[in-house]
């Protein structure tokens, strides 16, 4: 009788664990392999582990073509995956799903027998609704665990890389039996946090500021990454505690005394500027016409964006934002008194820049989707604005070009 229980006890723990996965026609050292599950949908299961396998035979990849099959599946389909298709079928006791709840997805835990394939080098793990345009064997150049990430909070086991270990399938085994946390109670949100360490450890600030509610194993935010632009990272205040920005107020203060210079050099200038003569209209007063219509709108442009790049990008926000605003008025007021033009309509792309900076840091919103919205209902109404400025100024400097003070005196 205790041979028998002792004897019990070994099959259950074999069928639990897999069988024995190793495979005694294996032909290479890598494989790609597929879980086949017997679940009310078996022949749609069926029909696209045959495709899928079928579409790598037609690649003639190197590697062996694996179905780890649930034993409740059906045994003819098999045989025809080994005979026709030229898979090899190795069958297995369903991992137990200890996640209540979880029906659709509740056997794709099996896909952790990849990890008992200790023949191969490397696994491709895959789901039977892959399908290959091209042959993909430079996978296996992956080390223990690949994976692609199709949102920001979790990766797809659709298609994973691994390297075979019976140490690591016995721990997530016993990360099953232990009642590991799990957010989708399926194989991607295990895997997920067997592999990669909770979002909170590497926040990104967009996530972090809009406070979603995404359902990611996150926990509580210990770290906040700002991969944008140096000058919208937090650091400043921490920054002007310790090191200070002395070295770089020389930096600060060139620009800014240049900007000045040459808002009072234009303004005392304007009358010679503006003194200009009569000529008739002719092919060379057309040419000129569209020459300085090129001139004028290129130095409007070169006023929003040549400030943007001199600013040097490690000072303090609200000195780099003062000091872009004055870069960009300055280059804005040569344009005005050079042809003659409106200056608030010029001036509408840094008054709707200033705008959303406000609209952004405004700070009683409720949500970040109130954020969303209020900075993309700001981002419409000024679209209106600025089409309206632009055909102002476009009106205004034909007008001017047109009338014979806009016609530089020639010899």
């Amino acid at each position: 009788m205790r041979v028998m229980v002792v004897m019990v006890g070994v099959v259950q723990a074999t069928a639990f664990y897999g069988v024995n996965l190793k495979h005694k026609n294996k032909e290479h050292r890598n494989a790609y392999a597929t879980v086949y599950m017997g679940t009310p949908r078996d022949y749609e299961f069926y029909v696209a582990t045959r495709v899928l396998i079928r579409s790598l035979n037609r690649l003639q990849v190197d590697a062996d073509l694996i179905v780890i099959a649930s034993l409740d599946a059906p045994l003819r389909w098999l045989r025809a995956l080994e005979e026709e298709d030229g898979a090899k079928v190795l069958r297995v006791e369903n991992v137990n799903n200890p996640y209540k709840g979880q029906q659709r997805f509740k056997l794709t835990l099996n896909k952790l027998y990849a990890w008992r394939l200790v023949d191969y080098d490397g696994v491709v793990m895959l789901d039977a609704d892959n399908l290959f345009l091209h042959k993909t064997d430079e996978l296996f150049q992956c080390g223990q665990f690949c994976a692609v990430f199709i949102n920001p909070g979790i990766f797809h086991t659709g298609l994973f890389v691994l390297q075979p270990s019976l140490e690591v399938f016995k721990d997530m085994i016993h990360q099953l039996e232990t009642g590991k946390a799990n957010p989708d109670g399926a194989d991607q949100g295990f895997t997920d946090g067997h592999y990669r360490l909770p979002m909170g450890y590497q926040m990104d600030a967009s996530y972090y500021y809009l406070k979603l509610g995404w359902r990611v194993p996150c926990g509580p935010n210990s770290v906040i990454t700002f991969p944008g632009a140096p000058w919208l990272k937090p650091w400043h205040e921490n920054r002007r505690q310790t090191l200070g920005y002395a070295a770089e107020m020389p930096i600060v203060m060139i620009p800014s005394v240049i900007f000045l210079g040459i808002i009072t050099m234009t303004r005392l200038a304007r009358p010679s500027i503006s003194k200009l003569c009569y000529r008739n209209t002719d092919k060379s007063s057309s040419l000129m016409q569209t020459g300085l219509k090129f001139i004028a709108i290129w130095s409007i442009i070169a006023a929003y964006i040549v400030p943007f790049a001199i600013i040097p990008r490690t000072i303090h926000p609200l000195v780099g934002w003062t000091l872009y605003f004055l870069g960009s008025v300055t280059l804005s007021s040569v344009a005005i008194n050079s042809f003659m033009l409106p200056v608030v309509p010029i001036l509408v792309p840094l008054i709707g820049a200033l705008g959303s900076l406000l609209v952004m840091a405004c700070p009683w919103y409720p949500y970040g989707v109130t954020r969303a919205l209020a900075v993309f209902g700001y981002a419409f109404c000024y679209a209106l604005i600025a089409w309206g400025s632009m055909v102002k100024v476009t009106a205004r400097l034909q007008v001017s070009l047109e009338k014979r003070t806009n016609f530089p005196k020639i010899g």
